[in-house]
């Protein structure tokens, strides 16, 4: 197939977008470079640099790229924090963006899309792990933009035939060795710590050691960046059997603390870190169910432990100590 990613730039897009090569299909990545780096579009990827904000810019893309097949939508603002500031970026970019990029791949035939959905749909869930049963609940305005787009795509495919798979990440982390993660500001766990490790920082701050878990610390779900991506793949090639939304996570939690102690083992520093007040809204525990990605695709996590996680992440940090410049 000939795939259009947008965000195929940033962290988890250029890791699709390796994988969507590596598995002899053909990549063309769309990205504003506004929070993706040029250094991560991969070298046998077209790219085109647009601006879903601009529907011409788009237009463009299909155009250069004739008989495109699917769309991988990861391009979005992404930060729960931030969208709890300024929800006008998500409510208003996130959603008018994905209703732009839809409007012109329907115009150019494309048949299949893959949305970059997120665990942020469920705030309040009702059972651990998160299966894709449970009762969607935004926990910010970002979770919000994901949970209309993915409405927006069941009328699309009503109203056009466009199969579609939305993709529900718990916490992505890791790398390959040629794609890691770099982004400004930095807010994911994994990359703050081992930035201490690296002396880029003093210390590391964790939020709240006093909640219901064996250590105190939250528990997430990490799931290793490559097998996202291999999901993606899969997700794409079994559309012919009909639209799907997948929660995608390791269905097991490691706590901040585990974090930092693997952390400390893989790296060798102490990685010092000081204990701050809890952010509101952080609930205790957060794990995804994947069975049924597991039971229908048959896909399995390849890097189920989280030391192999915190590993491929150190040894790209090593490899590219100036990150993605």
């Amino acid at each position: 197939m000939k795939v259009l990613v947008t965000g195929g730039a940033g962290y988890i897009g250029s890791v699709v977008t390796e994988h969507l090569l590596e598995s002899g299909h053909e990549a063309v990545v769309f990205d504003n470079l506004y929070q993706g780096h040029e250094s991560a579009v991969h070298p046998d990827a077209s790219f085109v640099r647009g601006d879903l904000r601009d529907v011409p810019s788009i237009e463009r893309a299909f155009e250069e790229h004739p008989g495109t097949d699917a769309v991988i939508h990861l391009a979005s603002h992404t930060l729960v924090g931030e969208s709890m500031r300024r929800p006008e970026l998500y409510l208003r970019d996130n959603v008018a963006n994905g209703v732009n990029l839809l409007e012109v791949a329907v115009r150019h035939g494309v048949r299949r899309f893959i949305l970059s959905s997120t665990a942020n749909l469920f705030s309040r869930p009702e059972r651990m792990p998160i299966d894709e049963g449970q009762p969607i609940v935004p926990g910010s305005p970002y979770g919000e933009s994901k949970a209309i787009l993915e409405r927006i795509l069941a009328w699309y495919e009503r109203i056009y035939g466009l199969r579609w798979g939305a993709l529900r990440y718990f916490n992505a982390a890791g790398a390959t060795e040629r794609f890691g993660e770099c982004h400004d500001p930095e807010t994911h766990i994994i990359p703050l710590v081992l930035s201490v490790a690296l002396g880029r920082r003093e210390s590391f701050t964790l939020y709240g050691d006093d909640y219901p878990t064996p250590d105190g610390t939250c528990i997430r779900d990490y799931v290793h960046v490559s097998d996202l991506a291999a999901a993606h793949l899969l997700t794409l090639e079994a559309l012919d059997g009909g639209s799907r939304t997948y929660n995608l996570g390791n269905g097991r939690g490691f706590s901040n603390l585990e974090v930092i102690e693997t952390a400390r083992r893989v790296t060798g520093h102490p990685i010092p870190y000081e204990v701050a007040p809890r952010r509101p809204g952080d609930p205790a525990v957060l794990v995804a169910s994947s069975e049924r990605i597991r039971s229908e695709l048959g896909w399995r996590p390849r890097y189920p432990e989280l030391e192999a996680i915190v590993r491929s992440a150190w040894d790209w940090y090593v490899q590219h100590p100036r990150g993605c410049e």
